[in-house]
């Protein structure tokens, strides 16, 4: 059996970033930048008014109060008519370009209006540059505001729309194929024969494909006869990576090694020293790359969080491929551990120390519900010897 970390570099050496697209801001959250957002203009393009308020010589409202003559109104979105003289101002609101001769605002709240003059009274002292934004204060033209590499948040879409940018040059999503296999699974909403269960892991793997960043395409569930899988594997062409769930084991009814074998999958390996988890395949069969996930729901969601994931990054370019591994504290006494490296289901809280977690006391790899109320997973290596509550271990923290 391989060690995670082995399976792991050699899953990853095996996937490369995918090639360019152009896309709309509108189609660009969660996108991976291949090219760098640089600002194609300063914002603000000149020197604005943070609040509504008047422009004025900070010179001339050091002594209050003070009647300055307004010699005109700006608002966000038109040009100052002339310079601001000796005692005089202009009302300005918010946004709006400040003119020439003007070196402070004063906020509408500190003055009094007054026919065509404004009186700055008690507290509308004006310190030069205050309630001002000089041109190119949020970022100059040229400047580099989004780096390559990074997958957008809608702050960078925000951004790159204010940098003038309409449209992103992203990373291609990845293509995932799934399918699901075993004369036991049915459909959820279908009725329920004796010895069938509901088939779940479609409906994950498609959903942590797409978090991931993936296209997702669920080929459904494959029984156990050998043209019925070759017919689904077959639909998976023209996909980046093919992810079966079951029968990747060497029993009588796994199937999908051999059936891949005879396609001509190169089989790299299949067995891997962790719980759960351990019977996970990696192959590749001509350009596509195939990892046959286990059978069990949790070891499925396990094994996709800490290989198909990175996977998926890798191809999008991401600079951290992950998984997000956090140092935490044990919230219970744990006992020594086998040959095997643990991902234990665990409740996480958070105090000022940091991280606490408490694995589950049941850790049955087809418990679904616990899964679902994790917060992470305790990681146990191999040997680890009986660890008391408070021990500090390391914890892959899920979303």
């Amino acid at each position: 059996m391989l060690s995670v970390q082995e399976a792991t570099d050699r899953i990853l050496s095996a996937f490369a970033p995918l090639g360019p697209e152009v896309v709309s801001l509108d189609q660009a959250l969660g996108r991976v930048l291949v090219q760098p957002v640089t600002a194609r203009l300063a914002h603000p393009p000149q020197a604005v008014s943070a609040m509504d308020g008047y422009a004025v010589r900070a010179a001339d409202v050091q002594q209050l109060p003070v009647r300055l003559k307004v010699i005109e109104a700006i608002a966000a979105g038109t040009l100052p008519i002339r310079a601001i003289g000796a005692n005089e101002a202009a009302r300005i609101f918010t946004g709006a370009a400040l003119p020439e001769g003007a070196d402070a605002i004063v906020i509408q709240e500190n003055t009094e209006k007054d026919g065509d003059h404004v009186r700055i009274v008690d507290g509308g002292a004006a310190i030069q540059g205050k309630h001002i934004r000089g041109g190119g204060n949020d970022f100059a033209e040229g400047q580099v505001g989004i780096p390559a590499g990074r997958r957008l948040t809608p702050s960078d879409i925000g951004l790159a729309a204010a940098m003038n940018w309409p449209w992103l040059t992203v990373t291609r999503k990845p293509r995932v194929a799934i399918i699901s296999t075993g004369n036991e699974l049915v459909q959820p909403g279908e009725a329920l024969a004796p010895g069938q269960i509901i088939a779940s892991n479609g409906f994950a793997l498609a959903a942590f494909v797409a978090q991931c960043g993936g296209e997702a395409l669920n080929l459904g569930i494959a029984r156990d006869e050998e043209s019925a899988l070759a017919d689904l594997i077959d639909r998976a062409a023209g996909a980046d990576l093919l992810l079966t769930s079951g029968g990747a084991s060497v029993g009588e009814h796994d199937l999908v090694q051999g059936v891949l074998t005879a396609k001509g999958m190169a089989l790299d390996f299949w067995k891997i020293a962790m719980r759960p988890g351990k019977p996970l395949m990696f192959g590749t069969l001509g350009p596509l790359k195939v990892i046959g996930l286990p059978g069990n729901p949790v070891s499925a969601i396990v094994t996709s969080t800490l290989f198909v994931g990175p996977a998926i990054a890798r191809m999008l370019g991401q600079a951290d491929v992950g998984p997000h591994i956090v140092k935490a504290r044990l919230g219970i006494d744990l006992p020594a551990n086998d040959l095997r490296q643990d991902y234990l289901r665990a409740s996480v809280s958070e105090d000022e120390a940091g991280f606490v977690a408490t694995p589950f006391g049941k850790q049955d790899s087809a418990m679904l519900s616990a899964l679902s109320r994790s917060g992470g997973l305790v990681i146990r290596p191999p040997h680890a010897p009986a660890a008391k509550a408070g021990s500090a271990v390391e914890m892959v923290r899920l979303a």
